[in-house]
């Protein structure tokens, strides 16, 4: 196997509802542009799954109250995977370019936890017109904007 190095470039900051990304200076170059766009792809590291337990679960018991008795992690996004990647899309409130800041609405990320890199959002390329899913999440939100009216508690088991 080859290694690789990946590297943090910042930390989410997630506190009282107030969430941004703060990257370390030297990247704060980076950050031009993006406020032209509305939403950014934030990757980041789940570290609380960085564990040889949650790296080695490769199948989820009943995670959704109306899916599978069984799924694999690659068919949802349990934090439990062999790389505790997430990828999160999110709303740009603002970008600080001189102090390599970038506000966000909402993110699933603990405060602290590392960025890994930040992409913006991009339709053509990023969004699919006609997605197909499993029929027991066919009802879910069809949009990040819609998700947040969503009760999302209601479908899972944990």
């Amino acid at each position: 196997m080859n290694s690789i190095k990946v590297f943090s470039i910042g930390r989410i900051s997630n506190k009282n509802g107030n969430v941004s990304v703060t990257l370390e200076p030297k990247y704060a170059a980076g950050l031009k542009g993006l406020a032209d766009y509305g939403y950014a792809q934030i990757i980041w590291w789940l570290d609380g799954c960085d564990n040889q337990a949650d790296r080695n679960t490769l199948v989820e018991c009943k995670p959704y109250k109306n899916g599978p008795e069984q799924i694999g992690v690659f068919a949802l996004r349990s934090p439990e995977r062999p790389n505790p990647i997430a990828v999160s899309n999110a709303f740009v409130t603002y970008v600080d370019e001189e102090n390599g800041t970038v506000g966000l609405a909402y993110i699933d990320a603990n405060d602290g936890s590392m960025v890994l890199d930040i992409k913006p959002y991009t339709p053509s390329l990023d969004r699919v017109e006609r997605p197909i899913t499993p029929s027991w999440c066919h009802h879910w939100p069809q949009s990040v904007e819609d998700s947040g009216d969503f009760d999302w508690e209601a479908e899972f088991n944990f």
